[in-house]
């Protein structure tokens, strides 16, 4: 098998304007157009994906958070059920 990524087209319509800014920024830094968009893009995916990730809460909201974690609930019998039961994607794993 070859290591070589496989590479796909993408097809864009873009502004005269929006193009000529494009290849001034790419020129800039040295790069090709194609070059330059997919480090953009690529990055913005990145960034939008992390920050998705994160949760932001407020001061207040934090020590609440922290509270619950440091006191946790009682054993009960819908929480015996949960936690007995075997996840999904633990289900899928042993197919």
């Amino acid at each position: 098998m070859s290591d070589t990524p496989k590479w796909e087209s993408l097809n864009l319509r873009i502004s005269a304007e929006t193009r000529s800014l494009i290849d001034r920024a790419a020129a800039a830094k040295s790069l090709t157009r194609t070059e330059f968009i997919l480090g953009a893009a690529r990055a913005a995916a990145e960034d939008t994906l992390h920050e998705s990730s994160l949760l932001h809460a407020s001061p207040e909201a934090f020590t609440a958070f922290c509270a619950a974690l440091d006191a946790p609930p009682s054993p009960n019998e819908h929480l015996v059920r949960l936690m007995s039961r075997v996840p999904a994607w633990a289900q899928r794993n042993a197919q």
